[in-house]
């Protein structure tokens, strides 16, 4: 490492998950923000200073030699659980923000996070992500990208997300590949949840649900699904989709998850119907605390927030730290000019096949080319 500290600047903060990755690893957060206030709260509380103000009314701060560029822009309108307006409404054209930023500071890496949905949502020349890659690129940027699971980097979380990873070309880099996935770990819920001393923050803290949630929830045993509930005593929206399975693609209603098995991807809906919210082993939800843990957040991290909604929501919302550890790893190592070692599986995209990016990318690295005329097919 360098004597002195790398520089880091984030965006869209929320409580800090991305941030902590990075703040363990020695890094200097000199800037950050988020709009929600009690994400605000959390971070100062637990990292440091941030501003609680709408990005796209504050001034881009003057930061030399900034080392990386974090930033987790909104995903709601790229979510499969939201509403999928991409670029048609405000949230989905924050991203753009960010680029403003990289223009003015030209950090020397930029690292952003988001939901799996963004690799379909098409603008009017094509996908979003090749236009993100594209403009990155007329900024002087390598540009790389992979779906990846947050479990490969030891979160207990089945946790699809795209890593976008930019690089600028006038620094002395080292070469980037994405970090090898940790192998031999029991990231299930047994070995993650059950060990909880009741004195432990955020521990207490249970989203309240309504009568027919919790009659219904009674029903699935461990390991189970909304399947086990009798048939008669399922709600008519619900019977009415157990009449036809095939044609709302056999969706898993109240999934309550196996001890023995990885959690599901945590959410900030936290609906008790599409999202495995349930105690694998007590007639109760998940608390705030073992969330948290499933999202790799240490038990010496306290959320804060006006309600337990607002606690939940916000840990939905984070970066699993232990995501970011790993690429906060990877970065010391280019920052101070090391190689990662090369990796088979990459493939390219170029401007000459301007929107015709695959919907899917998992399990391979994908580099931006401009100029490179390869076509790309990854199902």
């Amino acid at each position: 490492m360098s004597k002195s500290k790398p520089k880091v600047l984030s965006m869209f903060s929320g409580c800090g998950g991305m941030d902590l990755g990075f703040h363990q690893n020695g890094y200097e957060i000199v800037w950050a923000n988020d709009i929600n206030e009690d994400a605000c709260e959390t971070y100062r509380h637990n990292i440091g200073d941030i501003r609680n103000e709408n990005v796209s009314e504050l001034e881009i701060p003057d930061i030399k030699d900034l080392d990386v560029l974090l930033s987790g822009f909104p995903c709601q309108s790229f979510s499969n659980a939201g509403n999928r307006k991409g670029v048609k409404e405000q949230r989905g054209i924050l991203y753009k923000e960010t680029l403003k930023f990289i223009e003015k500071l030209r950090p020397k890496i930029v690292m952003m996070e988001n939901v799996r949905g963004l690799l379909s949502i098409k603008t009017e020349d094509g996908y979003l992500i090749t236009e993100i890659c594209n403009e990155l690129s007329q900024l002087n940027y390598e540009v790389h990208f992979k779906l990846v699971n947050a479990s490969d980097y030891g979160v207990p979380q089945n946790r699809l997300r795209v890593i976008i990873i930019a690089l600028n070309k006038k620094e002395k880099l080292g070469s980037f590949r994405f970090p090898e996935p940790l192998s031999g770990m029991d990231l299930s819920l047994k070995n993650t949840i059950l060990d909880i001393p009741e004195n432990t923050p955020n521990q207490d803290q249970l989203l309240k649900l309504n009568p027919q949630a919790i009659y219904l929830g009674s029903f699935v045993p461990e390991g189970g699904s909304w399947k086990s509930i009798p048939y008669e005593v399922l709600p008519e929206r619900l019977k009415k989709i157990r009449d036809d399975m095939a044609k709302y693609r056999w969706p898993n209603f109240y999934r309550r998850y196996h001890r023995d098995e990885i959690a599901g991807t945590v959410t900030a809906a936290f609906k008790p119907e599409n999202a495995g919210v349930w105690h694998p082993i007590e007639d109760r939800v998940l608390s705030a605390r073992e969330i948290a843990r499933i999202q790799s957040f240490p038990d010496d991290f306290v959320f804060k927030g006006k309600s337990v909604k607002a606690i939940y929501e916000m840990i939905g919302n984070a970066v699993p730290p232990k995501l970011s550890y790993a690429f906060a790893r990877t970065f010391l190592k280019i920052l101070n000019g090391e190689n990662c070692p090369e990796i088979s599986e990459i493939r390219y995209f170029s401007t000459i096949n301007f929107g015709k990016v695959p919907v899917r990318a998992k399990d391979a690295e994908v580099i931006f080319d401009p100029i490179m005329p390869k076509q790309l097919t990854l199902l």
